[in-house]
């Protein structure tokens, strides 16, 4: 056999495998998007049903109906009767909690990565350290300081304590950022007689906005979806986020699923909207450099 007919075969075997290989990824990510679209799928199944009809086997909505949702926004159930005043409340948490990590992460990185502080390493490490103890283990030790020094049923208490989670990652990710920023426009700036706050708002700031961005987003969605501190912190009716008055559903002796799908899916509008409007921006704070030299 020629040396032309081996190559051949063996240029046809490796279209073979590689087809094969595409046919294989092709229905393993078919599979994977299925599998992640089915629990939204039911979400809105229920939603878009009566009470009486939610448990029926039936793949599509038998008399789909808008009323669940027309319930969460009038409030009509006793349930959902301050549904709105929850959402400002998550909506509160998430800004302070989104505000506060990136002016703690920022103005940390920067003493550490541009003051070049000594010692500043150590900083760092030690409060990635926090992640080797998870936060449920936390939730008595934490519940019982915020008691102690007055800050129970307060959202002070749990934007303290989301802001003590979200920060270590934060400055991580700002010093892992900041450092691909030359410090020939700090010593520049240094010249021409800028000041460090100066340096930080006119220069550091303004290129780090990706990043910003990114860890913006990450800790508002953080704080949004917190349940467990949310629901030991919080205790008055006016001031509980949406996860812990949706939990309420379960322990009721009457849990409507359908208005609990239906407020569900408009709580988790908002984090979805904001993730599709800052993605690109986000994979590029979390994965690429401020300025390329």
């Amino acid at each position: 056999m020629s040396g032309a007919s081996l190559a051949r075969r063996s240029g046809d075997r490796a279209k073979l495998l590689r087809r094969v290989t595409d046919v294989a990824a092709m229905v393993f990510g078919l599979f994977l998007v299925f599998w992640s679209v089915l629990p939204l799928y039911n979400m809105i199944r229920v939603a878009l049903q009566e009470k009486e009809d939610v448990f029926k086997t039936d793949v599509l909505p038998t008399a789909p109906t808008l009323h669940s949702f027309e319930a969460v926004f009038t409030e009509s159930y006793w349930l959902l009767k301050n549904f709105w005043g929850q959402m400002g409340n998550s909506f509160e948490i998430g800004v302070a909690v989104a505000f506060l990590t990136l002016a703690i992460g920022t103005l940390t990185s920067f003493t550490i990565g541009r003051l070049r502080i000594r010692g500043g390493w150590m900083l760092t490490n030690a409060a990635l350290m926090t992640y080797v103890i998870p936060m449920s283990f936390l939730a008595i030790p934490i519940y019982w300081i915020m008691r102690r020094y007055g800050l129970g049923d307060t959202s002070l208490a749990v934007i303290a304590v989301e802001v003590t989670f979200a920060t270590p990652y934060a400055i991580f990710i700002f010093q892992q950022y900041g450092a691909s920023i030359p410090f020939e426009l700090d010593e520049a700036a240094r010249i021409d007689g800028a000041s460090p706050p100066q340096i930080f708002f006119r220069i550091y700031l303004p290129l780090m906005a990706p990043a910003l961005v990114a860890i913006g987003t990450y800790a508002l969605l953080l704080s949004w979806n917190e349940y467990l501190y949310s629901f030991l912190l919080l205790s008055t009716e006016s001031k509980i986020t949406v996860p812990v008055g949706l939990g309420k559903f379960l322990n009721s002796d009457e849990a409507p699923w359908n208005y609990l799908m239906a407020a569900a899916i408009m709580y988790g509008l908002p984090p979805l909207i904001i993730y599709y409007v800052f993605r690109r921006h986000m994979s590029g704070g979390l994965t690429m450099g401020g300025v390329k030299g």
